[in-house]
């Protein structure tokens, strides 16, 4: 892969399109001397009386059409470039963006303890802007005006050397000013991406958590640290400007002082008689031209060196590894077995999961229970791959699932969680994200199973109602209900439930119960409960503490066990006679 492709984190279409914007970019430099050298003989003309000569009204109508024909292909060229850079540019900007976003969803969940919600979303807006930024005005236009000067440098020293070398002899100092500032700019680059991130994540944190900072009078103290974090923000960004901005001002001095340096050259060789007033005059006017598109040169480097951090960045984001597996495998029975599993969320850190071995039957319905951090919740997410165990084996029907592809996978499963996520769209969107293929008319008998059609048809526009962020509109049950109606019309052979009506009042956890039961006929489920009387039925309850199997058993033979799921059974049926008094 070439270089530029690979700094850039281009496709192979965007690496073409790029060649294609850089000569896009490069004609339109060229295009502009045409005019620049009819303008020069323009003014020549004029000046031809100061010779001793006389001017041409002939010359100076072909001058004047020449101007205008070369102005049209002008507009011709930077009409070329801009379709040729920018539009293109959005066009692979859009890609990426879908690329990481893409690549996000594949990432271990591991992942996702390591890197917080601002980062994230950096990495798929403001990083890939920057991309965006770098691809569309400066990586096409720096290289053009590379080769333009380039080129404008060679044919200049060709007509008279000396005078070219008055020209840009300051030019590689200049550059080299910018270039050797990379470093600096780097370091202050670096702390302004990362002060910008930290005021990012305080921004999210008091925003997700105003409700507990106005309930527990903590408005200062919390508007303190954001406020904090604002103004590092806001440092590091003035020592970004301030230093980017006293090297380009230093090597723009530097470079200009190039114009002092031709005038002077020019009038030595003039009153020596080596250098006619045509070329002397030619050379100052290139002088002040010619200084414009290195100067713009100068801008974007910084700009470039800055960019190539969010470039870095995805860079980063794009290489960690994502969970693959065998997209084609087929599970055809759906007993789930743990053979020895071990698990940790961080290396290095207590087990979760420790020499589990536990087997839940196909069709049939197994209990988990236990204290809180037993590692229940763990298994569920182990089931569905959204870790792989650090030890040991898990199978579905046979099938080790860490060769499994994590999407097929999915469509093996579907999860009814004690947190549900909604989306800002329709209640029908919601639900089809069950199935997205599903017609309108399955999602709503799936709805009328799950017990939704009584809360859905009081909307202002029914199904067709958009719910709001997460479903702020409604309450946990109905919110619950349409978690379970996705379920429904997933029809998936596993289904996994975590605490689903924990946190209901009655009325909704019997609407949701009843949905439950027919989202769970005929399929292999895995329930986790606190409440161990819901659970009584069972085929099969399995008792965890502290990541570890205690004892496992039908509800009838662990009470008889007398063991730790007898005594959480006792605990709780004494506090069912707890009332509140004085």
């Amino acid at each position: 892969m070439p270089k530029l492709q690979q700094a850039m984190m281009l496709t192979d279409d965007g690496y073409r399109d790029l060649k294609k914007a850089i000569f896009a970019c490069t004609l339109t430099n060229f295009s502009m001397l045409p005019p620049f050298f009819t303008l020069v003989q323009f003014v020549a003309e004029l000046l031809r009386p100061f010779t001793g000569g006389a001017i041409s009204p002939t010359k100076l109508w072909i001058l004047f059409g020449a101007g205008i024909v070369s102005a049209f292909l002008t507009y011709l060229c930077q009409r070329n470039d801009y379709r040729k850079t920018y539009v293109v540019s959005y066009t692979q900007s859009k890609r990426t963006r879908v690329a990481v976003a893409e690549h996000i969803r594949r990432l271990p969940m591991s992942v996702f303890n390591s890197k917080n919600l601002s980062d994230l979303t950096s990495n798929i807006m403001a990083d890939v802007a920057n991309s965006e930024h770098a691809l569309s005005h400066l990586a096409p236009q720096l290289i053009a005006n590379g080769v333009s000067i380039t080129v404008t440098c060679a044919l200049l020293a060709i007509y008279d050397w000396r005078m070219a070398l008055a020209m840009f002899i300051t030019m590689p100092v200049s550059i080299a000013v910018v270039t050797l500032s990379e470093k600096i700019y780097g370091r202050l680059a670096k702390r302004f991406m990362e002060a910008k991130l930290d005021a990012s994540d305080r921004v999210q944190e008091y925003i997700d958590g105003i409700k507990v900072i106005r309930a527990c009078n903590m408005d200062g103290e919390r508007f303190e640290a954001l406020r904090k974090a604002l103004r590092e923000m806001m440092r590091n960004a003035m020592k970004f400007e301030l230093g980017a901005g006293v090297f380009i001002m230093g090597a723009q001095t530097i470079l200009q002082a190039g114009i002092g340096i031709t005038t002077l050259a020019g009038t030595t060789l003039l009153t020596g008689g080596r250098i006619s007033f045509e070329s002397f005059t030619l050379f100052l006017i290139i002088a002040v031209k010619i200084y414009g598109p290195v100067i713009t040169l100068l801008t974007l480097l910084p700009e470039l060196f800055y960019f190539r951090i969010g470039i870095r960045r995805i860079r980063d984001l794009m290489a960690i590894e994502t969970m693959d597996g065998d997209k084609e495998k087929d599970i055809t029975s759906f007993g789930i077995v743990f053979e020895h599993v071990d698990f940790s969320y961080n290396k290095g850190e207590t087990q979760t999961i420790r020499d589990l071995n536990l087997t839940i039957q196909a069709g049939g319905i197994t209990a988990l229970v236990g204290p809180s951090g037993g590692g229940k919740s763990t298994i569920l997410k182990l089931i569905a791959r959204f870790w792989d165990a650090d030890r040991g084996k898990i199978s579905i029907g046979g099938v080790n699932v860490k060769y499994i592809d994590p999407e097929r996978l999915m469509g093996y499963m579907s999860f009814v969680f004690q947190d549900v996520t909604l989306f800002n769209d329709t209640v029908l969107g919601n639900i089809k994200i069950g199935d997205m293929d599903a017609t309108e008319e399955r999602a709503r008998a799936a709805a009328k199973v799950a017990r939704c059609d009584d809360f859905v048809n009081k909307l202002p526009e029914g199904y067709n109602t958009t719910l709001g962020e997460n479903g702020a509109t409604l309450s946990g049950g109905e919110r619950q209900r349409i978690s379970i109606a996705r379920a429904l019309l997933k029809d998936a052979p596993i289904i996994l439930l975590d605490e689903a009506t924990a946190s209901l009042d009655p009325e909704n956890e019997a609407a949701v119960q009843e949905a439950i039961s027919a989202l769970i006929e005929g399929k292999t489920v895995v329930v986790i409960a606190h409440s161990l009387r819901s659970v009584m039925g069972a085929d099969k309850i399995a008792v965890l503490d502290k990541g570890r199997l205690f004892e496992q058993g039908t509800g009838e033979e662990l009470l008889a066990k007398n063991g730790l799921f007898a005594k959480l059974y006792d605990i709780q049926r004494e506090s069912l006679n707890w009332t509140a008094k004085k």
